[in-house]
């Protein structure tokens, strides 16, 4: 009696520790090797000729170097609507199209970014340490301050910033915001840079994709126009904010206080930032729901195996889109 015949997966490469839903997916239909580039460079050099997909998340490097050593890779599928970290221009040259999953969590981020102005605005997590800390019997907390009718400030207006806008409308605040260029379907007032656009607003929130042509966007000299009675709030990437000149300025007074959900080096975050009342601080938790994130996966699964049978792709990142790959 002969035994089971056993075929084997096709390998990709995981260069990132990937979410535990995308990771299940990918062992149902291939062979998983978990940063083999970087803990075992010699037994990398043997896998790589077999390497047929590249598994990442939003936060991932994805370098020339790595892509010129996978002569048979045929996607980079990024679990993450950003992938700053991916070059891009180099995987296109090597034939490798990228893609990501964005829409799917245009809603967890939007909800987050509004709920953060809320928290910071109206003392929220510093109301629960409050009572927590049985302080409530000795008087009342500072006051906050009043979001609805408030004016937000949005940089970036892609999808994401369009659906926090139709939140804060919602709260009855004016939109405004600044962007590459303005959009020709919207009505809110434009502005052609974020010091100009600091400059008329109460909340900024910070949703534009991170990369060189975003890093330090908010910066001092944003901070300045945003102003005393100004917050700022972060769901973008944490190299969007010159974070030296952002604990400054929350230090000094020149902003009132601002909710970051990213951070320049993370999970590493400022000692400077943790015991500021005047802060909201959560780890990156901008997608993270249970719905969300096995929406994400599914996506960025059903991108890996388009890429690797050579169907089209669901979601190609828009460099990718633009020349049909």
């Amino acid at each position: 009696m002969t035994g089971a015949i056993q075929v084997s997966k096709p390998d990709v490469l995981a260069v990132a520790k990937l979410h535990p839903f995308y990771q299940k997916h990918l062992e149902t239909a291939y062979t998983v090797h978990d940063r083999t580039h970087v803990t075992d460079p010699g037994a990398f050099a043997e896998l790589a000729p077999r390497i047929v997909g590249v598994a990442g998340t939003g936060e991932a490097s994805v370098p020339a170097s790595l892509l010129s050593q996978l002569p048979n890779a045929k996607v980079v599928s990024v679990f993450g609507v950003g992938y700053d970290g991916v070059d891009v221009t180099a995987a296109i040259a090597h034939g490798i199209p990228v893609t990501h999953t964005p829409d799917v969590l245009t809603d967890d981020v939007a909800d987050l970014a509004m709920g953060l102005v809320l928290s910071v605005g109206r003392n929220i997590a510093q109301a629960d340490q409050f009572v927590r800390a049985g302080q409530w019997p000795n008087g009342p907390m500072a006051l906050g301050r009043k979001v609805s009718g408030a004016r937000m400030g949005i940089v970036g207006m892609g999808r994401i910033g369009k659906a926090i806008a139709q939140r804060a409308s919602a709260f009855g605040m004016s939109i405004a915001y600044t962007a590459r260029s303005a959009k020709a379907d919207l009505a809110y007032t434009f502005y052609a840079n974020a010091t100009a656009l600091a400059a008329e607003v109460d909340f900024l929130v910070a949703i534009t994709p991170g990369g060189a042509g975003t890093r330090h966007m908010i910066n001092a000299e944003v901070l300045k126009a945003l102003g005393p009675r100004g917050f700022f709030i972060n769901v973008a990437r944490g190299s969007v904010a010159d974070e030296e000149a952002l604990v400054a300025a929350l230090q000094n007074g020149t902003i009132a206080g601002a909710g970051l959900d990213v951070f320049a080096d993370e999970p590493k975050v400022p000692e400077a930032l943790w015991g500021m009342r005047n802060v909201v601080l959560t780890p990156h938790m901008a997608s993270a729901t249970t719905e969300t994130r096995q929406a994400m996966a599914d996506l960025a699964f059903a991108n890996m195996q388009a890429g690797t049978t050579g169907q089209p792709l669901r979601t190609p990142v828009p460099e990718c889109a633009a020349l049909g790959l």
